[in-house]
């Protein structure tokens, strides 16, 4: 890094101007300044050129000082003084023009940037509108149309697709300084600066439509809609669109969703360097087998061929095999006809996977993971075959959802190859990976998990062993919670609304009857023998269990559905059951309001989330944010369980769980944060 975070160099008539910011040229209070004195310090040139040293260009700005009051000099002000600097900016991109880094570029008299380059006003997924004129110049600059796709939407833009939209003046291939002279070398006419340009508005109708899809997609995130307000104000004079945008964005700052979002931002980066990998280096691994062609099994599959690795899924026989093939391909194709992979890629995905029966498949493999029944005996069985054929230093994972990794792998030579990789269905598209090691896993292994969970885009949190490790063992004590409410006076549409009320895409009723109920039964039934008696145990579930009520594929479940629909409709046998239940108990049925419901959904939620972290099962309460967050659906604009049970108040939440507990004695323990707080 040079000593000072922007520097000026003069070459003829050309002013150089460099922004050396690691690791992404944040716009932070020395690069403002900098850029502030820059304006002063080319005067005379023919030609200032704003570039970046490293992999990027500036990609947005210095969240860490969005805590703090705003330090001048304020980015509206530097732009503002590049924009009318008498000497004129070119702005040379490479890498991420992000935020503050594309605002910048937009004071500039023109813009050319490297053919790789991406654009973006990514500041929605934080809970933040531009702060710098980003609302106001850019409908300006490249329509309304596209303005809203990134602002509103987020979206990110290819340097053609700016290119064609007149947010840039050239792209260019190679040489970046070579670019950046020839362009000097016979420099158009200076524009009109941006923020003296008129605005095209959308037709009413077009906007209209687009504001229903955004607060659609937002699912009750205030942000998207936010921006698209901000960006209407483009149409009045810059002067004062531009000042009600820089107040908004400050507002915004301190609210609860931004706060919430940029807490899930930070803790993303702090989930994936745990403590323990800490001077480990990741093995290479190029060849990857996954056993079991289900549907998770062929999840792992198309999520391995998409980072890039040659993956080999193994069955049982050629049948199952060949079902596994096209279970595969299937996921690639469906890729593809959503627009998210091109023809060419799906086809490289298709030439690196096979699919075999036998285990002898495995045997050039550097890693293999096991997907198949949740069953002690059967995963031991494939270890077993495994060990036999594959190298001694190849590493094996299991995907268990509950089960003790330590032991699955019991009696396998050299231990230290083998943990958990828990993935999440459909594994293809969610995020989550928990990265369980055993006791005896080395460094370098566990380092290796966390590097395929980034191959794979994966967001990987180390978990500790336990029953359900971090998210499942959450997941139980909600949905324990869950019957204890029907049990006492709620039905399954009151307690779902209210999980939806809170912005989890569904509620626990109707996700198990997505998932199955049979499942949850089956570790119920393993549970039994070691459970507490003095733990309050509903078994209306079992009930419907036994009853054939096993979810969707079944027709019925918490719910009935119609043929061809997953529409959930109220089951009166499901109401006779619960009320049945509750009679033989000697209850008295007391129905919850949903505002009611969905506090206790929380309290139990952080309560579990506090005792996985004071039990060393989760290294921090991020870890446990990011679980429910990308395994779980806990809305992302409340920043997971733990950072939303302290915007309540952990007084509040504590008082809520010392009333569950007093409601169901014996069943509940409430954790060191609760105890504290009462």
């Amino acid at each position: 890094m040079s000593a000072a975070p922007v520097t000026v160099a003069r070459d003829g008539d050309l002013a150089l101007v460099t922004i050396d910011n690691p690791p992404v040229n944040a716009t932070s209070t020395a690069v403002r300044a900098g850029l502030l004195r820059a304006v002063d310090e080319v005067a005379g040139a023919r030609l200032a050129i704003l570039r970046c040293a490293g992999k990027t260009f500036v990609a947005g700005g210095d969240m860490s000082e969005f805590d703090a009051l705003p330090v001048e000099p304020h980015l509206p002000d530097v732009i503002q003084a590049i924009e009318d600097s008498t000497v004129p900016f070119l702005a040379l991109m490479h890498g991420s023009v992000l935020g503050g880094g594309f605002e910048i570029a937009m004071g500039c008299a023109w813009r050319i940037a490297e053919r790789g380059t991406r654009f973006g006003l990514p500041e929605v997924n934080v809970g933040l509108v531009p702060g710098a004129g980003g609302t106001q110049r850019a409908p300006r600059l490249v329509g309304m149309a596209l303005a809203i796709d990134m602002a509103a939407s987020g979206r990110m833009v290819s340097a053609p697709e700016m290119l064609e939209a007149g947010g840039l003046d050239a792209v260019f291939d190679g040489d970046a300084e070579a670019a950046a002279r020839d362009f000097a070398a016979d420099l158009p006419a200076r524009p009109m600066k941006v923020s003296a340009r008129e605005t095209v508005p959308m037709g009413a109708a077009a906007l209209e439509a687009k504001r229903a899809e955004i607060a659609k997609r937002a699912k009750g995130q205030q942000s998207p809609l936010l921006n698209l307000e901000a960006l209407q104000w483009a149409l009045l004079p810059f002067e004062k669109g531009q000042p009600r945008e820089r107040a908004l964005h400050l507002d915004l700052r301190q609210s609860d969703e931004s706060r919430a979002l940029r807490h899930a931002f930070f803790a993303e980066r702090e989930v994936s360097r745990p403590a323990a990998l800490k001077g480990a280096e990741p093995r290479n691994i190029s060849r990857v087998a996954v056993i079991g062609g289900g549907l998770m099994g062929a999840g792992i599959a198309a999520a391995g061929l998409s980072g890039g690795y040659a993956v080999t899924l193994i069955e049982r026989d050629a049948e199952a095999a060949a079902a596994a093939q096209a279970r595969v391909s299937g996921l690639i194709e469906g890729t593809v006809k959503r627009g998210k992979l091109s023809a060419e890629k799906a086809a490289a995905q298709q030439a690196r996977f096979t699919a075999s029966a036998g285990y002898d498949a495995a045997r050039d493999a550097d890693l293999a993971i096991e997907a198949v029944f949740e069953d002690l005996d059967t995963k031991r069985a494939v270890f077993d075959a495994l060990a036999d054929v594959m190298r001694p230093d190849a590493i094996l994972a299991t995907n268990t959802s509950y089960l003790d990794p330590c032991d699955i792998f019991a009696g396998i030579a050299s231990p230290e190859r083998c943990l958990g990789l828990h993935f999440f269905s459909p594994a293809h598209v969610m995020k989550l990976l928990e990265v369980v090691p055993l006791p005896e896993t080395a460094p370098e292994v566990l380092a290796t998990g966390f590097s395929l969970g980034k191959a794979l885009r994966k967001v990987s949190v180390l978990a500790g062993i336990c029953d359900g490790f971090i998210g499942n063992r959450m997941l139980a004590e909600y949905r324990r919670l869950a019957e204890y409410l029907l049990a006492d006076g709620c039905l399954p549409g009151d307690v779902d609304a209210a999980a939806r009320a809170l912005g989890l895409p569904m509620g626990p009723f109707e996700l198990q009857d997505l998932t199955g109920l049979q499942i949850a039964w089956a570790n119920r039934l393993r549970q039994a023998a070691t459970r507490d008696p003095a733990q309050r145990y509903v078994t209306i579930a079992d009930r419907l269990c036994e009853m054939g009520r096993l979810g969707q594929r079944s027709g019925k479940g918490w719910y009935d559905y119609e043929e061809g629909s997953r529409a959930p409709v109220p089951s009166p046998e499901v109401q006779a059951v619960i009320q049945g239940y509750s009679r033989d108990q000697g209850l008295t049925r007391t129905p919850l309001d949903k505002d009611e419901i969905s506090t206790r959904i929380l309290a139990v939620l952080a309560n579990e989330g506090a005792r996985i972290v004071e039990d060393g099962i989760a290294e921090s309460d991020a870890a446990v944010d990011m679980v429910q967050i990308h395994g779980y659906g806990f809305p992302r604009r409340r920043g997971g369980p733990m950072h939303a049970a302290g915007a309540v108040g952990w007084d509040r939440i504590a008082a809520t769980m010392a009333w569950i507990a007093e409601e169901s004695p014996g069943s509940w323990v409430l954790s060191e944060q609760v105890k504290g707080a009462l």
